[in-house]
């Protein structure tokens, strides 16, 4: 008997832990969604941003994401959604957060990392904020795993360029991953000191070594003259930290691979 009744208070601790779970989460940031969508149970999450139900914007497989409710970002809709877990962006207005807070609810702003170690560090903010810290542990062990299986030594060259002109900065998540992946980000040789646009002509007049970019075919003629090699990098990897690291390295690693 003494042997049941310990199993049963350990059955009750495990479900009163459970219940203290938030279980309307609500979500106003795209990079959250896509740790949400790894680390939630499905019933805990009440909606996510909008984006996430984009291709364009969302850091998550987006047959996954339209799975879920999405709402447009209006302080509106998610009071309707009655979230007990709230997570916000620091571009949230105040208006809107005070809002927010007059009506008790619970938040957590996450911004964008700018490192590995600041999105392996959110994935687990996340993911204890919801409850599923062992998840977020697990979530991490993967990323890490991307990371060591796609580290290469003797870096090379290469200039990451969206069709858009995009480049990402020293300094950033693109570089730290094109780091690892044994790829020496080229935008310092432009003058960058953080992300912008690059025009064409410094391009043609400096062409680099190996072009990184999101749509190949769009690449410019003057580029495709001089010859200059082309890799296919997928934007969409772009967009977060978090899940996405995975098959950013992957990529980024084949890419290495590639070159002599």
């Amino acid at each position: 008997m003494r042997g049941f009744r310990a199993f049963a208070a350990l059955i009750a601790l495990w479900a009163g832990a459970a219940d203290a779970r938030p279980q309307r989460i609500v979500s106003m940031n795209p990079c959250v969604d896509a740790v949400l969508l790894a680390v939630a149970d499905p019933g805990q999450i009440a909606a996510i941003s909008h984006w996430s139900h984009d291709p364009a914007g969302s850091s998550a497989p987006v047959d996954l994401a339209r799975r879920f409710p999405a709402h447009g970002g209006t302080a509106e809709e998610v009071i309707l959604k009655r979230p007990d877990l709230l997570f916000i962006t620091p571009y949230t207005p105040m208006a809107t957060r005070e809002a927010f807070r007059r009506l008790g609810f619970n938040m957590v702003s996450v911004g964008v990392p700018a490192t590995i170690a600041d999105s392996l560090a959110q994935v687990r903010q996340i993911a204890v904020a919801a409850g599923q810290g062992a998840r977020g542990e697990a979530l991490v062990r993967r990323i890490e795993g991307a990371l060591a299986a796609a580290h290469r030594a003797s870096p090379r060259p290469a200039l990451m360029r969206m069709a858009s002109g995009l480049v990402p900065g020293p300094g950033s998540l693109s570089e730290a991953l094109m780091a690892n992946s044994g790829l020496a980000s080229a935008a310092g040789d432009y003058g960058f000191a953080h992300a912008g646009v690059l025009a064409l002509e410094p391009l043609a007049l400096k062409p680099p070594p190996l072009l990184i970019t999101d749509r190949p075919d769009a690449v410019p003629q003057v580029l495709r003259r001089l010859r200059v090699p082309v890799e296919a990098f997928d934007r969409q990897l772009l967009n977060c930290g978090g899940p996405s690291l995975i098959p950013a390295a992957k990529r980024l690693a084949a890419i290495r691979d590639a070159r002599p």
